[in-house]
Protein backbone atom coordinates (compact mmCIF):
# COMPACT_ATOMS: atom_id res chain seq x y z
CA UNK A 1 0.00 0.00 0.00
CA UNK A 2 2.82 2.39 0.97
CA UNK A 3 4.73 1.52 -2.20
CA UNK A 4 1.61 2.15 -4.32
CA UNK A 5 1.01 5.49 -2.62
CA UNK A 6 4.63 6.48 -3.21
CA UNK A 7 4.33 5.62 -6.89
CA UNK A 8 1.13 7.66 -7.20
CA UNK A 9 2.75 10.66 -5.55
CA UNK A 10 5.79 10.34 -7.81
CA UNK A 11 3.56 10.20 -10.93
CA UNK A 12 1.63 13.25 -9.77
CA UNK A 13 4.85 15.16 -9.15
CA UNK A 14 6.19 14.21 -12.59
CA UNK A 15 2.93 15.32 -14.23
CA UNK A 16 3.10 18.63 -12.41
CA UNK A 17 6.71 19.11 -13.49
CA UNK A 18 5.82 18.32 -17.11
CA UNK A 19 3.08 20.95 -17.11
CA UNK A 20 5.35 23.44 -15.40
CA UNK A 21 7.90 23.03 -18.17
CA UNK A 22 5.42 23.89 -20.94
CA UNK A 23 6.34 24.83 -23.60
CA UNK A 24 9.13 22.36 -24.32
CA UNK A 25 8.94 22.60 -28.11
CA UNK A 26 7.82 25.06 -30.81
CA UNK A 27 4.20 26.24 -30.76
CA UNK A 28 2.33 26.42 -34.06
CA UNK A 29 -0.16 29.22 -34.67
CA UNK A 30 -2.51 28.17 -37.45
CA UNK A 31 -3.73 31.09 -39.57
CA UNK A 32 -6.80 30.00 -41.58
CA UNK A 33 -5.97 32.34 -44.48
CA UNK A 34 -3.22 32.79 -47.04
CA UNK A 35 0.11 34.40 -46.18
CA UNK A 36 0.33 38.15 -46.71
CA UNK A 37 -3.22 39.07 -45.71
CA UNK A 38 -4.29 41.20 -42.70
CA UNK A 39 -4.88 38.20 -40.39
CA UNK A 40 -1.54 36.67 -41.34
CA UNK A 41 0.15 40.00 -40.57
CA UNK A 42 -1.46 40.14 -37.12
CA UNK A 43 -0.35 36.55 -36.44
CA UNK A 44 3.27 37.17 -37.43
CA UNK A 45 3.47 40.36 -35.38
CA UNK A 46 1.91 38.61 -32.39
CA UNK A 47 4.29 35.66 -32.75
CA UNK A 48 7.22 38.05 -32.33
CA UNK A 49 5.68 39.49 -29.17
CA UNK A 50 4.85 36.04 -27.74
CA UNK A 51 8.28 34.47 -28.13
CA UNK A 52 9.88 36.14 -25.11
CA UNK A 53 7.11 35.63 -22.51
CA UNK A 54 6.61 32.02 -23.63
CA UNK A 55 10.29 31.27 -24.06
CA UNK A 56 9.53 29.25 -27.15
CA UNK A 57 9.76 29.31 -30.92
CA UNK A 58 6.47 30.26 -32.58
CA UNK A 59 5.77 28.84 -36.04
CA UNK A 60 3.08 30.26 -38.35
CA UNK A 61 1.20 27.75 -40.49
CA UNK A 62 -1.16 29.09 -43.14
CA UNK A 63 -4.10 26.75 -43.79
CA UNK A 64 -6.36 28.75 -46.09
CA UNK A 65 -9.62 27.80 -47.76
CA UNK A 66 -13.38 27.70 -47.21
CA UNK A 67 -13.53 31.08 -45.51
CA UNK A 68 -11.17 30.07 -42.73
CA UNK A 69 -13.03 26.89 -41.79
CA UNK A 70 -10.31 24.51 -43.01
CA UNK A 71 -7.73 25.97 -40.65
CA UNK A 72 -10.20 26.12 -37.78
CA UNK A 73 -11.13 22.48 -38.38
CA UNK A 74 -7.49 21.46 -38.27
CA UNK A 75 -7.03 23.06 -34.85
CA UNK A 76 -10.31 21.69 -33.51
CA UNK A 77 -9.07 18.19 -34.34
CA UNK A 78 -5.45 18.71 -33.26
CA UNK A 79 -3.90 17.14 -30.16
CA UNK A 80 -4.99 19.21 -27.13
CA UNK A 81 -1.48 19.70 -25.81
CA UNK A 82 -1.02 23.46 -26.18
CA UNK A 83 1.30 23.20 -29.17
CA UNK A 84 -1.27 23.92 -31.88
CA UNK A 85 -3.38 27.06 -31.52
CA UNK A 86 -5.58 29.09 -33.84
CA UNK A 87 -5.59 32.80 -34.62
CA UNK A 88 -8.91 33.67 -36.26
CA UNK A 89 -10.97 36.77 -36.93
CA UNK A 90 -14.71 37.54 -36.95
CA UNK A 91 -15.21 34.46 -39.14
CA UNK A 92 -15.13 32.46 -35.91
CA UNK A 93 -18.57 33.94 -35.17
CA UNK A 94 -20.03 34.16 -38.68
CA UNK A 95 -19.09 30.68 -39.95
CA UNK A 96 -21.83 28.91 -37.94
CA UNK A 97 -24.42 30.78 -40.03
CA UNK A 98 -22.53 30.96 -43.34
CA UNK A 99 -21.71 27.21 -43.35
CA UNK A 100 -24.71 25.02 -42.60
CA UNK A 101 -22.57 21.86 -42.32
CA UNK A 102 -19.69 23.23 -40.29
CA UNK A 103 -17.43 20.34 -39.14
CA UNK A 104 -16.89 21.83 -35.66
CA UNK A 105 -18.88 23.63 -32.98
CA UNK A 106 -17.46 27.07 -32.35
CA UNK A 107 -18.46 27.27 -28.69
CA UNK A 108 -17.84 23.63 -27.81
CA UNK A 109 -14.74 22.46 -29.68
CA UNK A 110 -12.24 25.14 -28.63
CA UNK A 111 -10.65 26.56 -25.52
CA UNK A 112 -10.74 30.36 -25.59
CA UNK A 113 -7.46 32.12 -24.79
CA UNK A 114 -8.19 35.82 -25.30
CA UNK A 115 -9.08 38.58 -27.74
CA UNK A 116 -6.22 40.43 -29.44
CA UNK A 117 -7.42 43.46 -31.39
CA UNK A 118 -10.24 45.13 -33.26
CA UNK A 119 -10.06 46.74 -36.70
CA UNK A 120 -12.69 49.44 -37.35
CA UNK A 121 -14.51 49.72 -40.65
CA UNK A 122 -15.51 52.69 -42.78
CA UNK A 123 -18.41 53.41 -45.12
CA UNK A 124 -16.97 54.85 -48.33
CA UNK A 125 -18.21 55.72 -51.81
CA UNK A 126 -17.04 56.71 -55.29
CA UNK A 127 -15.94 60.33 -55.60
CA UNK A 128 -18.64 61.07 -58.19
CA UNK A 129 -21.46 60.42 -55.73
CA UNK A 130 -23.53 63.58 -55.21
CA UNK A 131 -23.59 63.01 -51.42
CA UNK A 132 -20.89 64.69 -49.35
CA UNK A 133 -21.83 63.49 -45.86
CA UNK A 134 -23.75 60.65 -44.25
CA UNK A 135 -27.12 62.44 -44.12
CA UNK A 136 -26.90 63.27 -47.82
CA UNK A 137 -25.84 59.69 -48.57
CA UNK A 138 -28.94 58.27 -46.88
CA UNK A 139 -31.17 60.60 -48.92
CA UNK A 140 -29.40 59.53 -52.09
CA UNK A 141 -29.74 55.83 -51.19
CA UNK A 142 -33.45 56.23 -50.51
CA UNK A 143 -33.97 58.11 -53.78
CA UNK A 144 -32.11 55.45 -55.78
CA UNK A 145 -33.58 52.22 -54.41
CA UNK A 146 -32.97 49.38 -56.83
CA UNK A 147 -30.10 51.18 -58.54
CA UNK A 148 -27.36 51.01 -55.88
CA UNK A 149 -24.29 48.80 -56.30
CA UNK A 150 -22.64 47.72 -53.06
CA UNK A 151 -19.18 46.18 -53.51
CA UNK A 152 -17.63 43.54 -51.26
CA UNK A 153 -14.54 41.35 -51.24
CA UNK A 154 -16.45 38.09 -51.47
CA UNK A 155 -18.98 36.02 -49.55
CA UNK A 156 -18.13 35.99 -45.87
CA UNK A 157 -15.57 38.80 -46.16
CA UNK A 158 -15.67 41.67 -43.69
CA UNK A 159 -17.04 44.00 -46.37
CA UNK A 160 -19.80 41.50 -47.19
CA UNK A 161 -20.85 41.19 -43.53
CA UNK A 162 -20.82 44.93 -42.94
CA UNK A 163 -22.87 45.45 -46.11
CA UNK A 164 -25.48 42.94 -44.96
CA UNK A 165 -25.93 44.66 -41.63
CA UNK A 166 -25.98 48.09 -43.26
CA UNK A 167 -28.79 47.12 -45.65
CA UNK A 168 -30.86 45.64 -42.84
CA UNK A 169 -30.29 48.63 -40.57
CA UNK A 170 -31.23 51.13 -43.30
CA UNK A 171 -34.00 48.87 -44.64
CA UNK A 172 -32.69 49.51 -48.14
CA UNK A 173 -31.88 46.60 -50.45
CA UNK A 174 -28.86 47.08 -52.66
CA UNK A 175 -27.32 45.06 -55.47
CA UNK A 176 -24.29 43.41 -53.88
CA UNK A 177 -21.33 42.95 -56.20
CA UNK A 178 -18.92 40.32 -54.83
CA UNK A 179 -15.28 40.36 -55.90
CA UNK A 180 -12.42 37.94 -55.36
CA UNK A 181 -10.71 40.08 -52.76
CA UNK A 182 -10.55 43.68 -51.59
CA UNK A 183 -8.13 44.89 -54.29
CA UNK A 184 -10.43 44.37 -57.30
CA UNK A 185 -13.41 45.70 -55.34
CA UNK A 186 -11.49 48.86 -54.46
CA UNK A 187 -10.26 49.23 -58.04
CA UNK A 188 -13.83 49.32 -59.35
CA UNK A 189 -14.93 51.71 -56.60
CA UNK A 190 -12.09 54.06 -57.52
CA UNK A 191 -13.12 53.74 -61.16
CA UNK A 192 -16.75 54.52 -60.39
CA UNK A 193 -18.09 51.12 -61.54
CA UNK A 194 -19.71 50.56 -58.11
CA UNK A 195 -21.23 53.04 -55.68
CA UNK A 196 -20.32 52.24 -52.10
CA UNK A 197 -18.42 49.78 -49.92
CA UNK A 198 -17.93 49.14 -46.21
CA UNK A 199 -14.42 47.90 -45.47
CA UNK A 200 -11.63 47.80 -42.88
CA UNK A 201 -9.52 50.85 -42.14
CA UNK A 202 -6.50 48.75 -43.12
CA UNK A 203 -7.85 48.83 -46.68
CA UNK A 204 -9.47 52.28 -46.80
CA UNK A 205 -7.38 54.78 -44.79
CA UNK A 206 -4.90 55.49 -47.58
CA UNK A 207 -7.66 55.99 -50.15
CA UNK A 208 -9.60 58.29 -47.79
CA UNK A 209 -6.53 60.36 -46.93
CA UNK A 210 -5.62 60.77 -50.62
CA UNK A 211 -9.18 61.82 -51.51
CA UNK A 212 -9.66 58.94 -53.94
CA UNK A 213 -12.92 57.93 -52.24
CA UNK A 214 -15.57 59.74 -50.23
CA UNK A 215 -15.77 58.69 -46.59
CA UNK A 216 -19.10 58.96 -44.78
CA UNK A 217 -18.80 57.23 -41.40
CA UNK A 218 -17.01 54.71 -39.22
CA UNK A 219 -18.74 51.58 -37.96
CA UNK A 220 -17.57 51.63 -34.34
CA UNK A 221 -19.56 53.26 -31.53
CA UNK A 222 -16.69 55.62 -30.76
CA UNK A 223 -14.97 57.98 -33.17
CA UNK A 224 -11.47 57.06 -34.28
CA UNK A 225 -8.40 59.09 -33.36
CA UNK A 226 -6.19 58.57 -36.42
CA UNK A 227 -5.76 61.89 -38.30
CA UNK A 228 -7.29 60.69 -41.57
CA UNK A 229 -10.43 59.39 -39.86
CA UNK A 230 -10.91 61.52 -36.74
CA UNK A 231 -13.53 63.79 -38.33
CA UNK A 232 -15.77 60.96 -39.49
CA UNK A 233 -18.98 60.47 -37.48
CA UNK A 234 -20.01 57.02 -36.29
CA UNK A 235 -23.05 55.33 -37.80
CA UNK A 236 -24.41 55.05 -34.27
CA UNK A 237 -24.35 58.82 -33.69
CA UNK A 238 -25.64 59.37 -37.22
CA UNK A 239 -28.89 57.54 -36.51
CA UNK A 240 -28.17 53.80 -36.78
CA UNK A 241 -28.32 53.24 -33.02
CA UNK A 242 -26.32 50.27 -31.82
CA UNK A 243 -24.53 49.78 -35.15
CA UNK A 244 -21.11 48.45 -34.20
CA UNK A 245 -18.97 46.40 -36.58
CA UNK A 246 -15.27 45.74 -36.23
CA UNK A 247 -13.04 42.92 -37.39
CA UNK A 248 -11.51 41.33 -34.32
CA UNK A 249 -8.89 38.62 -33.83
CA UNK A 250 -8.60 36.07 -31.05
CA UNK A 251 -6.59 33.03 -29.97
CA UNK A 252 -8.00 29.51 -29.52
CA UNK A 253 -6.76 26.05 -28.59
CA UNK A 254 -8.31 22.58 -29.09
CA UNK A 255 -10.89 21.55 -26.50
CA UNK A 256 -9.25 19.71 -23.62
CA UNK A 257 -5.95 21.59 -23.69
CA UNK A 258 -4.51 21.46 -20.12
CA UNK A 259 -5.35 24.45 -17.95
CA UNK A 260 -1.68 24.96 -17.10
CA UNK A 261 -0.89 25.45 -20.81
CA UNK A 262 -3.91 27.72 -21.33
CA UNK A 263 -2.92 29.85 -18.34
CA UNK A 264 0.61 30.28 -19.72
CA UNK A 265 -0.74 31.18 -23.14
CA UNK A 266 -3.13 33.73 -21.68
CA UNK A 267 -0.45 35.29 -19.48
CA UNK A 268 1.90 35.51 -22.47
CA UNK A 269 -0.86 37.07 -24.59
CA UNK A 270 -1.49 39.78 -21.99
CA UNK A 271 2.24 40.53 -21.92
CA UNK A 272 2.41 40.63 -25.73
CA UNK A 273 -0.50 43.07 -25.93
CA UNK A 274 1.53 45.52 -23.82
CA UNK A 275 4.62 45.18 -26.02
CA UNK A 276 5.49 48.61 -27.46
CA UNK A 277 6.65 47.25 -30.81
CA UNK A 278 3.52 45.15 -31.24
CA UNK A 279 1.38 48.16 -30.35
CA UNK A 280 3.20 50.23 -32.97
CA UNK A 281 2.67 47.60 -35.66
CA UNK A 282 -1.03 47.26 -34.85
CA UNK A 283 -1.52 51.01 -34.96
CA UNK A 284 0.05 51.04 -38.42
CA UNK A 285 -2.60 48.50 -39.50
CA UNK A 286 -5.39 50.69 -38.14
CA UNK A 287 -6.07 48.12 -35.41
CA UNK A 288 -6.91 48.84 -31.78
CA UNK A 289 -5.42 46.49 -29.17
CA UNK A 290 -7.97 45.04 -26.76
CA UNK A 291 -7.36 46.14 -23.16
CA UNK A 292 -10.66 45.22 -21.51
CA UNK A 293 -11.90 42.00 -19.87
CA UNK A 294 -12.13 40.22 -23.23
CA UNK A 295 -8.43 39.39 -22.97
CA UNK A 296 -9.58 36.79 -20.43
CA UNK A 297 -10.85 33.38 -21.66
CA UNK A 298 -14.37 33.54 -20.17
CA UNK A 299 -15.10 37.06 -21.44
CA UNK A 300 -13.58 36.22 -24.82
CA UNK A 301 -15.96 33.28 -25.19
CA UNK A 302 -18.92 35.36 -24.01
CA UNK A 303 -18.08 38.00 -26.62
CA UNK A 304 -17.89 35.44 -29.45
CA UNK A 305 -21.23 33.98 -28.40
CA UNK A 306 -22.78 37.47 -28.55
CA UNK A 307 -21.26 37.97 -32.02
CA UNK A 308 -22.74 34.64 -33.19
CA UNK A 309 -26.15 35.81 -31.98
CA UNK A 310 -25.70 39.16 -33.75
CA UNK A 311 -24.55 37.88 -37.14
CA UNK A 312 -26.62 34.69 -37.39
CA UNK A 313 -29.99 36.41 -37.98
CA UNK A 314 -28.47 38.91 -40.46
CA UNK A 315 -26.88 36.16 -42.55
CA UNK A 316 -29.96 33.93 -42.46
CA UNK A 317 -32.24 36.83 -43.39
CA UNK A 318 -30.08 37.50 -46.44
CA UNK A 319 -30.15 33.82 -47.39
CA UNK A 320 -26.55 33.97 -48.58
CA UNK A 321 -24.59 30.87 -47.59
CA UNK A 322 -21.04 29.80 -48.36
CA UNK A 323 -21.67 26.04 -48.58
Amino acid sequence: MIKRLALSLTAAMLAGTALAEYPEKPITIVVPFAAGGPTDKVARDLAEALRKPLGATIVIENVGGAGGTLGATKVAKAAPDGYTILLHHIGMATSPALYRNLPYKTLDDFEYIGLINEVPMTLIGRTSLPANNYAELVKWLEANRGKINLANAGLGAASHLCGLLLQQSLKIDMTTVPYKGTAPAMTDLLGGQVDIMCDQTTNTSTQIESGKVKAFAVTTTKRLTTPALAKLPTLDESGLKGFNVSIWHGLYAPKGTPKAALDKLNTALKTALKDAEFDKREEALGAVIVTDARVNPAEHKKFVEAEINKWGPAIKAAGQYAD
